[in-house]
């Protein structure tokens, strides 16, 4: 069984992140017994000027998508395409679009502790904010995740008050746009391929497949 890397460049208010996420996990299943794959989430914001307070998430869509006909038109067939992976989108219940630095701050954190735990707590905040309406900027709610997922609340609360790798986020998500990543999710694959988008799980199951079979061949070539 050949061994992937994946890292996936996402933000967590990023509708399509959280589909692409649910995507791969599929993938995932689907080559169990070709790939062992080894996921790292990574930071991007798609909107890195947003007010650390937020704005009102209807209002702000409302202007972005230039009228509220256009933002329920993409909410519905976002809403119909996560039913299908297993998301139940609740756009009405999100009241605040936040600034996702901590958030990514805490996806950071997590890492230390193990894959298993980054991939619980960036569940958690893709599921946190899109069905259940929760505010994924306040840090409450950002601690509450983080003991849920395993996570010391206490530690968690002191490296968010000591402003523990903020410039470390920032630089890493400055990395992502210098090597051209301007749309997520994007899923890099053993630091060579990159995969753009929300693909199909058919999609992404084949890169997979694709990338284990040229390191057979390249480790057939080398005998």
């Amino acid at each position: 069984m050949e061994a992937v890397t994946i890292d996936l460049v996402s933000d967590v208010v990023c509708p399509w992140c959280y589909l692409g996420k649910k995507r791969l996990e599929q993938a995932l299943a689907q080559v169990s017994g070709e790939v062992r794959a080894a996921v790292t989430f990574r930071p991007y914001q798609l909107n890195p000027d947003m007010p650390l307070e937020g704005k009102n998430h209807k209002a702000w869509l409302t202007e972005k998508f230039g009228s509220r006909e256009a933002v329920d038109q993409a909410h519905q067939r976002l809403a119909a395409l996560g039913h299908e992976a297993g998301i139940a989108f609740d756009f009405d219940a999100v009241e605040k679009s936040p600034n996702t630095l901590d958030a990514h701050r805490l996806i950071r954190w997590a890492m230390i502790e193990g894959p298993d735990v980054q991939a619980k707590v960036a569940s958690s905040l893709f599921k946190a904010y899109f069905e259940d309406g929760r505010d994924v900027g306040d840090r409450t709610v950002l601690l509450d995740i983080a003991e849920a997922s395993g996570m010391d609340r206490a530690v968690v609360c002191a490296l968010f008050s000591a402003g523990a790798d903020i410039d470390s986020v920032k630089e890493e998500i400055g990395m992502a746009r210098e090597m051209g990543i301007t749309g997520v999710p994007c899923f890099i694959l053993d630091n060579q391929y990159a995969v753009v988008g929300a693909q199909s799980v058919e999609t992404l199951a084949g890169a997979l497949r694709e990338i284990a079979a040229l390191k057979r061949k390249q480790k057939a070539a080398a005998v």
